[in-house]
């Protein structure tokens, strides 16, 4: 279910714009400050990890959409 939900929304509403090992980066930051924060380990700010984990998951990042940024080398469809 959720890989279908995933290429729904990444076909037709996510622009990609995250790719390679900024994506890889994400999800490696995002899924360790999330775990130190679930653990105790860290302060409240720690669930701050859920923001890359989530552009990493999704190849999709507002703020390179809004500055024109791009690491992923696929092409996107017009």
């Amino acid at each position: 279910m959720a890989l279908f939900l995933y290429r729904i929304l990444e076909s037709h509403m996510l622009n990609i714009n995250v790719g390679g090992a900024d994506r890889i980066l994400r999800i490696v930051v995002g899924l360790l400050l999330v775990a130190l924060a679930a653990t105790g380990q860290v302060g409240a700010w720690g669930w701050i990890g859920v923001v890359p984990l989530a552009t990493g998951l999704f190849r999709m990042c507002p703020l390179y959409s809004l500055f024109g940024f791009k690491t992923c080398p696929v092409s996107q469809p017009k």
